[in-house]
C-alpha cells in the first residue's frame, strides 16, 4: 500500500521423588472456599493481597512499586482481546466508558465469557500449545477438529480435568475426534506423547531425563520411561475414505504377526527403557508409574485402562501440579508474566515468582472442580491484571508491578483486521490433500506470518520483515483499506461522516479502541489539508493505524 504524501509523522504510528501434591490445609482451604461459593470477586481481592504481601513493599519510585489502574478503554480492548480475541467495537467502547456503575468491569466479562467467540478463542489458544511443536505437519489434519472440539468444550461448562482426560483417552479419527490432537502431533509415538502430556497438564519438562537423569531438577531416567509405559499400545494408522486421505488414533492390544510363519510378532505391547549400552537390545521392561505420585500399575493392562488410569490420576484433587500448571500458563497468559517461566517448565526445584499467592489459586481452582470461566473471572477480577502495562523490564524488576504489552496471536490480529477492516472471512478454506485451514486462505497467511507457540516466553516473541511486508503489501489488506473500492469500510465511512475530526476519532476508536491524544488528532488533521485528496489523506492514516505498534500488540 503506497502512501500518497509524506506523511510527517509516520513514525508515531509504527512506532522430585513422589510428592504429596496438596497437604491437609490446602485441602482444607479448598474445601471451605467450595463451601462458601468460590465468590471470583473476593478470591481476587484476597489473590492481590497475597502478591502484594509477596512481591511488593519497596519505596516509593522503586521497580516494586505497582503500575496504576488502566483506563476503561484500555481495560475493555485488553479483556476483549483475551477472553473473545477480538477488539471491542466503537459502540462497545462508547456504551462501556458512560456506563457508571461499579461492577461494570465484571460484568463485561460476564458478557464475553457468554459470546460463543470465547470458545473458539481459546479453542485457538490450545491448538497452537498442541501443534507448534508437532512432530510433522501431517499433524495438522487434526487441527479443525481439534479447534471445533474445544470451542464446544470452553462454551459448553468447561472443567479442565474433563477436558484434559478426553485429550490423555483419545481414539478415533483424527479429521472427526479433536480430542486426538496430542497423540496426533506426536504420531502416537509413546515417549513423545509422554513428553507433551506431562508438558501441557502438568507444567514439567520430564523429556529432559529421556536419555539421563535430569539435569537440573530432580526426576530419574526411569520415571520417564515409566511414565512412557502408560502409552506404549496407541497407535496411528493411515485411513481412507473415498479421496480423503486422513489417520486414527488406536489401541493396540493385539501384536500382528509377521507375513511368514514363522517371523516373530511385531513390536511389543509394554515399553523398554533403553540400554544405552546395547541400543540393540531390547532393554528394561517398565511398569507404568505417575512420577509425581508414585501411583503404579501392573504390566499386562489394556491400553484403555492404563490411560484410563493414568488421566484419573493426573487429573485428582491430590495432585496438585495438574491444576497449578494451568493456573500458571492462564495467568501468564492474561498477566504477561507467570507465576513460574517458561509456563511449561514447573517443578520442586523450579523458582516460583509468589508461590503463596499460586497455592492460593491453585488451590481455590481445585475447589471450583477446575471450573476454566470460574478462573478467567478472578484473574480479570484482580489489580494485577487491571493495572497499566508495561514493557517487560530486566530481571532486577518484580514482576506483576504492571500488565505486560504482548504481541497478538495470529488469529487475534487476523480478527482485528476483520473487525476493523470489514473484511468478510467467507466460507472456510478447502482443505488441501497435506495442510488444511490452519494454513490455508487470508487468515492462514497471518497466522504463518504472526502465529506463534504460546508456551515460549513473550520476551522472546518479537516482530519481523516478512510480518510487515504482509501488512504493507497483503492485498486483502490493502483491498479492504482502499476508499476508492465500494463497500469498504473507509468507504463507507467517507460518505458518512463528513467531518474530518470526527472520522479520525472514529477510526483511533476502531484501531485502537480509543480518542486520539491531541498531538495525534492535529498531526492527522495537519494530514487531510496537505494530502492530495480526502480519501487519499485517510488511506494513509488508516493504514499507519493498522500497522502501528499499538495495533500489533494487547497492552
Amino acid at each position: 500500500m503506497r502512501l500518497h504524501s509524506v506523511f510527517p509523522a509516520i513514525g508515531l504510528f509504527l512506532a522430585f521423588g513422589p510428592f504429596q501434591a496438596i497437604d491437609t490445609c490446602g485441602l482444607l482451604v479448598a474445601q471451605s472456599a467450595a463451601a462458601a461459593g468460590l465468590d471470583p470477586q473476593a478470591t481476587a481481592k484476597h489473590t492481590d493481597e497475597l502478591l502484594a504481601k509477596e512481591m511488593f513493599g519497596g519505596p516509593q519510585g522503586s521497580t516494586n512499586e505497582p503500575a496504576a489502574r488502566a483506563d476503561d478503554q484500555t481495560f475493555l480492548r485488553r479483556v476483549s482481546l483475551d477472553l473473545v480475541g477480538h477488539p471491542p467495537t466503537p459502540e462497545e467502547i462508547t456504551a462501556f466508558s458512560l456506563d457508571a456503575s461499579a461492577d461494570k468491569r465484571a460484568a463485561a466479562v460476564e458478557r464475553l465469557l457468554a459470546k460463543k467467540e470465547f470458545g473458539e478463542n481459546w479453542a485457538r489458544y490450545w491448538r497452537d500449545v498442541i501443534l507448534y511443536r508437532r512432530s510433522e505437519d501431517r499433524a495438522l489434519l487434526v487441527s479443525s477438529a481439534l479447534v471445533q472440539f474445544l470451542s464446544d468444550a470452553f462454551n459448553n461448562d468447561p472443567h479442565w480435568d474433563v477436558i484434559a482426560r478426553r485429550f490423555v483417552t483419545a481414539t478415533g479419527d483424527v479429521r472427526e475426534e479433536g480430542a486426538t490432537a496430542i497423540i496426533m502431533a506426536q504420531m502416537g509415538v509413546a515417549e513423545d506423547t509422554t513428553a507433551e502430556i506431562s508438558r501441557i497438564f502438568l507444567g514439567i519438562q520430564i523429556q529432559c531425563a529421556q536419555c539421563h537423569n535430569h539435569p537440573t531438577d530432580r526426576w530419574k531416567r526411569e520415571q520417564f520411561h515409566e511414565l512412557a509405559a502408560f502409552f506404549p499400545r496407541i497407535a496411528v494408522r493411515p485411513v481412507r475414505d473415498g479421496e480423503q486421505r486422513s489417520f486414527a488414533v488406536i489401541s493396540v492390544d493385539r501384536l500382528r504377526e509377521g507375513n511368514k510363519p514363522d517371523k516373530p510378532k511385531r513390536g511389543s505391547l509394554e515399553h523398554h527403557m533403553p540400554d544405552l549400552n546395547h541400543p540393540d537390545e531390547e532393554g528394561k521392561l517398565m511398569k507404568p508409574v505417575f512420577f509425581v505420585t508414585g501411583q503404579r500399575l501392573e504390566t499386562g493392562l489394556k491400553d484403555q485402562e492404563r490411560r484410563g488410569k493414568f488421566a484419573d490420576w493426573m487429573t485428582s484433587r491430590t495432585n496438585r501440579w495438574f491444576a497449578k500448571a494451568f493456573v500458571n500458563r492462564l495467568w501468564s497468559e492474561l498477566v504477561g508474566h507467570g507465576f513460574y517461566e517458561p509456563v511449561d517448565d514447573l517443578g520442586p526445584d523450579r523458582a516460583c515468582a509468589a508461590p503463596h499467592t499460586l497455592d492460593y489459586l491453585t488451590e481455590h481452582f481445585v475447589g471450583s472442580r477446575y471450573d476454566v470461566k470460574w478462573l478467567l473471572r478472578v484473574i480479570t477480577a484482580t489489580d494485577a491484571y487491571q493495572r497499566q502495562s508495561r514493557s517487560r523490564g530486566s530481571s532486577e524488576d518484580a514482576p506483576f508491578v504492571a500488565s505486560c504489552t504482548q504481541r497478538l496471536r495470529g488469529d487475534q490480529l487476523y480478527n482485528s483486521l476483520m473487525e476493523v477492516l470489514g473484511i468478510d472471512e467467507g466460507p472456510p478454506a478447502k482443505e488441501a490433500r497435506k495442510y488444511n485451514k490452519l494454513l490455508a486462505g487470508p487468515r492462514g497467511k497471518v497466522n504463518v506470518a504472526f502465529g506463534y507457540d504460546p508456551s515460549e516466553r513473550r520476551d522472546e516473541i518479537a516482530g519481523s520483515i516478512p510480518q510487515a511486508l504482509l501488512l504493507m503489501n497483503a492485498p486483502e489488506v490493502n483491498g479492504a483499506i482502499s476508499a476508492k473500492r465500494p463497500g469498504t469500510s473507509l468507504s463507507k465511512l467517507l460518505t458518512e461522516v463528513p467531518e474530518d475530526q470526527a472520522l479520525v476519532e472514529e477510526l483511533y476508536l476502531r484501531c485502537l479502541a480509543r480518542e486520539p491524544k491531541q498531538t495525534e488528532l492535529q498531526t492527522c488533521l495537519d494530514h487531510v489539508r496537505v494530502a492530495g485528496t480526502r480519501g487519499d489523506a485517510f488511506e494513509d492514516i488508516l493504514w499507519s493505524l493498522v500497522n502501528s505498534t499499538e495495533f500489533l500488540n494487547r497492552k
